[in-house]
């Protein structure tokens, strides 16, 4: 249970963080659609453990190997089956844990609703799995590509720690996400970053952060009424993520403060079509896409694991004194970002097609 995410196009992953293999099966894909394997693998490299001096130092190649579902290339509508082999684990990193409750963990929920659970590295609890959720949501930027080709999914690292970057959506390049480490648009912002986090990580701290993701081009009359709104729905796959503790789309909690006169956002007619002079709303009313810009943040807490001692209790009861081992981010937000657009092309691509089937 809890393991299958969405509702015709699903997403079920299986795998622990030291198992022989993480993976998926996803269902519901429509046929026909021409898959690029090379962009799979471009967005799990933007994921992947060691890419950088400032991430765990874990080395993954995170291949995936497609198993099912592709056929000459193309989307068979057939599930398509996938694992990414685990290549680096170190299992004997966790021995000193086996029978400890660590601050902040899932361990002492896990052992409590299962009474026994794979401890290393947190097993299926671990952020390894999200790698699972990278080629779902790979799959879906391309079927979304396919039938809606200016839709764009972008997201970026907004903040880490105190350091944030203050600009508007459309002030921002984001061709430049990618050009440095921390996958933050804006090089005098990403450099503070990047020494900030060099020095977290030398204390053997941890720090969080927030994502921003906006979303462009997108139709009006996505989501459905009352319980399956269009950002329930995206708060749910981005709280689903590990270390995610906030969401918030649109003016989110600032429009608390402000006045209704403040926040509205009137329409109007832009040359036939209608549009929201502001865009509060944050692209999404009643539910239901606007067609405006679809636009939230990602609150993520800091990597609970330090390479630190911490005080800590045991299976028995009993206090003991933990010392941080294995191979650890000190901020997961820079590896994050393809994990969040993959979670929101999932959604959007389930949207689209519940509302497809409803409207033919």
């Amino acid at each position: 249970m809890g393991n299958t995410f969405g509702k015709i196009f699903t997403l079920t992953t299986f795998g622990e963080s030291h198992g022989e293999a993480i993976g998926g099966i996803i269902d519901g894909c429509p046929a026909g659609i021409t898959v690029d394997v090379e962009k799979i693998q471009k967005e799990l490299d933007r994921r992947k453990p060691g890419q950088s001096t400032i991430v765990t130092q874990r080395k993954e190649s995170d291949k995936v190997q497609i198993l099912s579902g592709i056929f000459e290339g193309k989307t068979t509508g057939t599930p398509i089956g996938f694992i990414i082999p685990n290549q680096n684990q170190k299992p004997k990193d966790y021995e000193h844990i086996k029978d400890a409750y660590r601050p902040s963990h899932a361990d002492f929920t896990y052992h409590k609703k299962y009474q026994h659970h794979d401890y290393r590295g947190g097993g299926r609890s671990s952020a390894r799995e999200t790698a699972s959720r990278v080629v779902g949501g790979a799959f879906a930027k391309q079927v979304l590509q396919h039938f809606f080709p200016e839709m764009t999914v972008q997201a970026f690292v907004k903040s880490i720690g105190e350091i944030t970057l203050n600009k508007d959506f459309s002030e921002i390049d984001f061709s430049l996400t990618e050009t440095n480490m921390v996958r933050c648009p804006d090089a005098d912002t990403a450099h503070k970053m990047i020494d900030y986090l060099k020095k977290i990580r030398k204390e053997g701290d941890t720090v969080g952060g927030v994502i921003s993701c906006i979303i462009t081009n997108i139709p009006t009359g996505w989501g459905e009424p009352v319980f399956d709104k269009l950002h329930a729905q995206l708060g749910k796959a981005m709280l689903s993520i590990n270390a995610v503790k906030g969401f918030e789309y649109g003016g989110g909690f600032a429009m608390c403060k402000q006045k209704g006169s403040e926040v509205n956002d009137l329409f109007v007619n832009d040359n036939g079509k209608i549009k929201t002079k502001t865009n509060y709303s944050g692209g999404i009313q009643g539910g239901i896409s606007n067609g405006m810009p679809i636009y939230f943040n990602v609150g993520f807490k800091p990597v609970a694991t330090l390479m630190q001692s911490q005080p800590a209790i045991n299976k028995n009861g009993e206090e003991i004194t933990l010392q941080g081992k294995g191979r650890h981010d000190p901020c997961v937000v820079p590896r994050a970002v393809p994990i969040v657009e993959a979670m929101a092309a999932m959604v959007l691509l389930d949207a689209y097609l519940l509302h497809k089937a409803k409207n033919n």
